[in-house]
Parts: structure tokens; sequence; C-alpha cells
């Protein structure tokens, strides 16, 4: 069944993405998992870390892979497949890899079914604009937003793992105890795997040069950033060595 353009959903997607970015900006509170948990809230309300991410990543990956696998083989070498490849790379290591190697704490079930939400609808925005409404040129693959979009991704999908492998290097196994993040741009910032992930939805924007991904790119600008930003103050608040020279998200700057 050919499935064409609703160019509402689209719009209606994007807004919905810039509208809760800005709200979490507006209400600039920590997001209540990980360092944020509440102590007092019943064990029986959370999931464990590894099982809460797998679920709440899975439709990310799961709903932009269906609609791929759905496309003749012809049409796989076009901008939008390729793009939209790019997107399910991030979420199978987000929802195979990441997942089943995390050291975090356990997950409370409201946060979990919020992520689900999010990520299926994302998930399903991001596809359906690029294979039913996105038309690139083949002469896009020459493009510089193109070129500069996908270095950009890939080299922030690498921060993003080299961070967030030094994060875990921090624990052994049960451990629920906090250290100093050394190494890499943890160096220059305290959130530098928020940095590589910004960086990467950044790229996606700029090679896919959408509204729904420019929508996305925001929404994990505001979400991410301010995660930093409260991550970089609990760390200055818990270790009276921590190095003073080291910035929320961007080098030197912030």
């Amino acid at each position: 069944m050919q499935v064409g353009c609703q160019q509402n959903p689209v719009l209606a997607g994007s807004a919905s993405l810039a509208v809760l970015g800005a709200l979490v900006l507006y209400f600039a509170e920590p997001a209540g998992y990980g360092k944020y948990l509440q102590s007092l809230m019943p064990v029986g309300t959370r999931l464990p870390a590894r099982a809460a991410w797998f679920l709440q990543e899975l439709p990310s990956f799961v709903v932009p892979a269906g609609i791929l696998a759905q496309q003749p083989c012809c049409l796989f070498h076009t901008p939008g497949t390729v793009l939209l490849g790019l997107f399910c790379v991030h979420y199978f290591h987000r929802t195979f890899i990441y997942s089943l190697l995390t050291r975090g704490r356990a997950f409370p079930v409201v946060f979990l079914f919020r992520g689900f939400i999010f990520c299926l609808g994302n998930g399903f925005l991001q596809g359906y604009y690029l294979i039913y409404c996105a038309e690139y040129p083949y002469e896009w693959y020459t493009d510089m937003r193109f070129s500069l979009g996908v270095f950009l991704f890939i080299l922030g999908m690498g921060i993003n793992i080299h961070s967030d492998c030094i994060l875990r290097q921090l624990r052994k196994p049960g451990e629920t105890t906090y250290r100093i993040p050394q190494g890499g741009l943890f160096t220059y910032v305290s959130g530098a795997n928020f940095l590589g992930e910004i960086t990467e939805w950044m790229g996606y924007a700029l090679a896919t040069w959408s509204l729904p991904g420019f929508a996305f790119a925001f929404f994990s600008l505001c979400f991410l950033g301010l995660r930093a930003f409260h991550h970089h103050r609990f760390y200055l608040q818990m270790f009276e060595d921590y190095p003073k020279s080291r910035k929320a998200l961007i080098p030197f700057i912030f």
C-alpha cells in the first residue's frame, strides 16, 4: 500500500518536540532518575537500569527500522534511507549495547513510561518524514550540509560512547558510589557524554536539513544541556577537590 506524506502530523510532531524542549528549560528541574532519584520512592515502582533502558529505547530503533524494512531494496541507497539508517545505528547501540552495559541505578517506572512514549513518537516522526516526506536529490551526498552533518554525527557518537565507557569504569558491578570522571572530554566538561549526544543530533539536523531533525536537536540540547548543568552542580557540591576549571557542557565557555 502506497503511503503518502501528510504534513500536519510532521508539523505537529516537530512543534511538540520544540515545546517540550522549551518546557524543560522553563521548569529547569532535574529529571528524577540516576543521581536525582527520590530515595523515598517505593522499590516496587522501579526497574533495574538495564531492563529499563532497553525497554525505553527500544521503540526508537524498532519503529524507524520497521519503516525502513518496508521499503524496496532499490530505495536503500537514497539519502533519506541512509539518514534514517544513521538514526537507527544510534538507537541500536542505545538499545542493545548501552542498556546491557550500564551500571546505573534502578529506574522509576513512571520515567520509563514517559521515555517509551517519547521514543515511540519521535522514532515514528523521524522515520515517517525521511521516508515519505523528504525529497533529496542524489546530489545531496555531495552537499556540504550532508557531509558536515554526517561528520558531526559520527564524531558525536564516538564522544558519547567513549564518555559512557569512562563513566562505567568508575564503578564496579553493584556499586552506587560516585567518583570524579577523568579523561577524554571529561577533562574539560562534566557532561562529556551529553555533549557527544548533542553533537550527534546537531549533525543529524544539519544532514537531514529538516524541521523534525532540528526540532529533535533543539529538544536534545534543552534536555541534555540542562542535565549536564545539574550534573556539574552535583559534582561541585559533592567533591571539594572537583576541578574548578571544568565547565558543565561547552569547554572553556559553559
